[in-house]
């Protein structure tokens, strides 16, 4: 499985391709070699990121495909509906997809995306306006959060909590 490693404002990302899609992408806390992309796919990938980090970027256009239960794929299918600079709860998250009272198993789903910022998982919020549950760290859910609320403009673009 071909993997690249680029740098990013919230540290090193890893990205993986496995049968011509991106099969992962994940914040890292731990320092890698960066090297050029070993594939065409991978390097399309890391312009999208840096466009996105540079605000230029608001939608992903990569052949996406992680592994996953038939559910977990449509809490992850959700997630791509919520638009760039948007949030929405994981009540709101459960009632778009007619489950209701589905809200942990959702919370979970969205735990184990591994596509990072693609599939964008960090515009889940708690009923109560607060930051939880985020593999990549709290902290980076904050940034990615104020980054997209300051490219766009709106509302407040520092969250305090």
């Amino acid at each position: 499985m071909p993997v690249a490693y680029c740098n990013t404002p919230l540290g090193i990302t890893r990205i993986t391709e496995e049968d011509g899609f991106i099969a992962s992408i994940s914040a890292r806390d731990e320092e890698y070699e960066i090297t050029p992309a070993p594939t065409p796919l991978l390097q399309k990938a890391i312009d999208q990121l840096d466009e996105y980090f540079k605000g230029e970027r608001k939608e992903f256009d990569l052949p996406l495909k992680q592994a996953g239960t038939p559910f977990q794929q449509q809490v992850w299918d959700e997630l791509l509906q919520i638009k760039y600079g948007r949030t929405i709860t994981y009540a709101q998250q459960s009632n778009q997809m007619n489950s209701p009272l589905a809200i942990r198993a959702i919370a979970s789903a969205n735990g184990k995306n591994d596509l990072w910022i693609v599939v964008p998982c960090h515009r889940v919020i708690g009923s109560d306006g607060s930051l939880t549950g985020y593999a990549g760290g709290l902290w980076r859910k904050k940034w990615l959060l104020e980054h997209e609320a300051k490219v766009m403009g709106i509302g407040q673009t520092k969250l305090e909590f």
